[in-house]
């Protein structure tokens, strides 16, 4: 593992959690959920993660690889190593991270505020460094909270609801399954094997 390591994490099967995967999988990448950065702190290894309750946070590695285990008991985790060109903006990346913790979790995941949920950390990890849009190494879109056939999820429509919010259908955002669907990562580990 180095520091900058990519983890994605398919986090379970809470409603929201198959949400997530239902309106953001790709034809890459199908069951993350979930993706924090690895950094190493006096010779100990943490994610920087953002998470609900928590907001941006330092988690142990230990606690980040036992939060949801499969089956045969392996964490759901994929490990990713950015392309070589952008190795050298991790440390600014990580420092940026650091400075951000106890930032509140972005609940509603609107890119333009204050708060942070975990794709759009990452991203923003990296692109605060004045790397243009099209050098940052992964993409925003359209977010959708539809399925296939152009009708919101029960899901997504009973989550809003209870935070009293507009559901942001199309707001620009980003998401694990895009990030991991990037041509700027490889995937050098998977757990579940």
């Amino acid at each position: 593992m180095q520091e900058g390591d990519l983890l994605f994490q398919n986090t379970g099967t809470g409603e929201i959690d198959e949400a997530i995967k239902s309106v953001s999988a790709t034809s890459i990448s199908k069951n993350f959920s979930h993706v924090g950065m690895v950094m190493l702190n006096d010779g100990k290894w943490f994610v920087i993660e953002a998470i609900p309750r928590k907001g941006v946070t330092r988690t142990s590695l230990e606690d980040f690889l036992n939060r949801n285990r499969n089956e045969k008991n392996k964490p759901q985790i994929a490990i990713a190593r950015l392309s070589e060109q952008f190795k050298k903006y991790i440390p600014k990346a990580i420092e940026y991270g650091v400075k951000r913790l106890n930032t509140p979790y972005d609940s509603v995941f609107l890119w333009d505020d204050s708060a942070y949920y975990c794709s759009e950390l990452i991203y923003k990890m990296l692109a605060h460094q004045k790397l243009g849009k099209d050098k940052v190494p992964f993409v925003t879109h359209a977010m959708t909270f539809k399925d296939d056939t152009g009708v919101f999820l029960t899901s997504w429509v009973n989550y809003y609801k209870k935070l009293n919010h507009a559901i942001p259908e199309g707001f620009e955002g980003t998401n694990p399954n895009l990030m991991a669907s990037s041509p700027h990562i490889n995937f050098i580990f998977d757990y579940t094997k």
